[in-house]
């Protein structure tokens, strides 16, 4: 057992690194239940495509309105006791939702106002506990225990929660969300074990959030790496958001596979990434972190243009196993070359600003996407996902080479 531990965990990233993954794996899985859950209560209350369409509104707008907000704090306080305390609220809300079910007084205004409440809860848990690793582990771990914290990722939010989720809710309404409340409660008790360095809160005390903020703005726009890597995220989303807004459209209409074939295309998607996992460290002994860079902009341009195309469901499946282990690279990729560029005292804020620009990218290009789809039909999102991934891969391909110097740009910034 000590030997499957020291695998997954290397003794060397020390024992506040595996608290941390442990928190994060179980967290993981509290997540994934929800990720079915969630949406068959909300089906459960309304038949209503727009009380539909705003629950998943409500779970994707408190990273617009609160990242920056919550990346501050997260630079102030200690980062040990936001997490912690987020996540106990958490679990407060989901047992109040699960009493709510069982006692039946849940009603549709209580589904979203509890999904917006978990949303935002979220954002504060997330954007902080992504600063943990660079305290916890030495700069050249951070591939290491980024790749598995995607590990957990995958395996058990994208993989296990999911039917486990909808198991659980068809037993009984309320117990995915009890469940889920103790899984966040567990990972609360793990993140408060680890011992964390300071990381300078204590020079700021006297400023202002807007100026802390304004702060983390301002070093994105200087640091050429990670200004580089926040504007590829961001316009990828656009055009990503675009053709994933429509993609249970593509995948039953266009591709013709029913409600079951939508999710398996979900789960091949996961089961390459996991080949992504299992990949990472060969790859990144091989390959720079800019080249792993340019090589994921093209397939992920490409992915769009083969889809558009695509015409047959196991075409899109095997599409969509590449597409996988590409996400899983990419994402792991792009943490890893930003924990190493952050000085540890801004992690929270420049974390909020690429937050922003996720789920900044998601919003528009969904409205994109949908706009597209209507007028056009729904390959004309994945056309326009594709050419617009071009046009940014062209224009922004020379300046992926600072990505590979982001330590040194980081260092010569703090000289």
């Amino acid at each position: 057992m000590s030997r499957i531990v020291d695998t997954i965990a290397p003794p060397r990233l020390g024992a506040g690194f595996r608290w941390l993954l442990a928190s994060s794996w179980v967290s993981n899985l509290g997540d994934g239940i929800a990720l079915a859950a969630g949406p068959l209560l909300v089906a459960s209350q309304t038949h209503d495509a727009f009380l539909v369409a705003l629950a998943a509104l409500l779970q994707w707008l408190p990273p617009l309105v609160f990242g920056l907000y919550a990346g501050a704090l997260s630079d102030r306080l200690d980062r040990r006791l936001i997490v912690v305390t987020v996540d106990l609220l958490r679990a407060a809300v989901l047992v109040l939702l699960s009493l709510a079910v069982v006692t039946g007084t849940i009603s549709i205004a209580a589904v979203l106002v509890a999904m917006f409440l978990l949303g935002t809860a979220e954002v504060f848990a997330d954007n902080t506990t992504s600063t943990l690793l660079p305290m916890l582990v030495h700069r050249d771990d951070l591939a290491v225990g980024n790749s598995r914290l995607q590990t957990g990722f995958i395996t058990v939010n994208q993989l296990a929660g999911p039917p486990i989720g909808a198991a659980l809710f068809a037993t009984a309404m309320a117990l995915p969300f009890i469940t889920q409340a103790v899984l966040v409660a567990l990972g609360a008790l793990l993140v408060s074990r680890i011992v964390l360095p300071a990381h300078g809160r204590a020079a700021r005390s006297e400023s202002h959030v807007r100026q802390d903020i304004a702060e983390g703005f301002r070093w994105v726009r200087h640091h050429a790496a990670v200004r580089t890597l926040v504007l590829t995220i961001f316009v990828f989303n656009i055009t990503f958001g675009a053709a994933w807004s429509v993609l249970v459209l593509y995948a039953t209409r266009h591709l013709g596979m029913g409600a079951i074939g939508f999710g398996l295309l979900t789960t091949i998607s996961a089961v390459g990434g996991l080949l992504g996992t299992l990949s990472y460290g060969w790859i990144t002994r091989r390959l720079s972190l800019g080249d792993i860079m340019r090589i994921g902009l093209v397939i992920e341009t490409f992915t769009h243009l083969a889809l558009a195309l695509a015409t047959r469901p196991w075409v899109a499946m095997v599409i969509f196993f590449v597409f996988g282990a590409h996400a899983f690279i990419w994402g792991t990729t792009s943490i890893t070359v930003r924990q190493r560029a952050v000085p540890s005292e801004l992690q929270g804020r420049v974390g909020g600003v690429n937050l922003v620009g996720v789920y900044g990218g998601l919003v528009i290009g969904s409205g994109i996407g949908g706009v597209l789809a209507q007028h056009w039909g729904v390959t004309a999102p994945f056309w326009f996902a594709f050419a617009g991934s071009a046009l940014f891969v062209v224009l922004i391909w020379g300046q992926l080479s600072h990505i590979a110097h982001a330590d040194e740009e980081s260092l010569a910034g703090t000289a």
